[in-house]
């Protein structure tokens, strides 16, 4: 498994670019960090080793006393975003509280995952969402043609086992996209070009970790 750090980043949208023998390849532009090593965990105290990363500079006033704290006593400029990277022991030598991290740690080439909140589509039937096929629209059908059919059983179990496949809200999920490649790294600039779409819509926050299936 790949114990790599990771990074925060916001999505910026889609373009394409031209390979050196003339071809051409859709990527997704994000801006990665810079991100600030605000905690790490430990296996002695925590019962894991990790680390948090802080994304984006926020106003004090918009964080309570619990909040604050986190930044205070570790002397880390206020942050909006916090997540935690598991990480080995030997990779979480290498940071230390307040270090920043950005957009180089990866290379072109190298296999990431990705892992953002898909676009909701707000409310959707069975056909939309799962596919579905709906019922027939012959032989005395009517008012149900693109329902999802019988539930369940009446005696047994006598009640929707849950998870059920029925209508609801469409999309806004937690997804994550394995083993997409970096096509361009733009240091200077904390952008990162990945080849494919990727979840969510523009200004959506990501988070980018070496691949843990894939390798480069």
């Amino acid at each position: 498994m790949n114990q790599s750090c990771g990074i925060l980043g916001k999505k910026l949208g889609m373009t394409q670019v031209f390979n050196p023998d003339g071809t051409h390849c859709t990527v997704t532009a994000v801006e990665v960090g810079p991100c600030v090593v605000v905690q790490k965990r430990t296996a002695e105290k925590d019962g894991y080793v990790a680390l948090q990363i802080g994304f984006e500079d926020i106003a004090e006033r918009k964080l309570n006393r619990a909040e604050m704290g986190v930044f205070s006593k570790n002397k880390v400029a206020p942050k909006r975003y916090l997540r935690e990277f598991r990480v080995s022991a030997e990779e979480a030598a290498k940071y230390e509280v307040g270090q920043e991290i950005r957009g180089d740690i990866f290379e072109v080439g190298q296999k990431i995952d990705v892992t953002g909140v898909s676009i909701g589509k707000g409310f959707a039937g069975v056909m939309k969402t799962y596919g579905f096929a709906g019922g027939k629209a012959s032989h005395g059908v009517h008012e149900s043609f693109r329902h999802g059919g019988a539930l369940g059983a009446n005696m047994t179990p006598g009640r929707v086992f849950k998870g059920r496949k029925m209508a609801g809200h469409h999309s806004n999920h937690r997804v994550t996209v394995q083993n997409v490649e970096v096509v361009r790294v733009f240091a200077d600039d904390n952008i990162v070009f990945i080849k494919g779409p990727l979840p969510g819509s523009r200004n959506t926050l990501l988070q980018l970790k070496g691949a843990v299936k894939g390798r480069k």
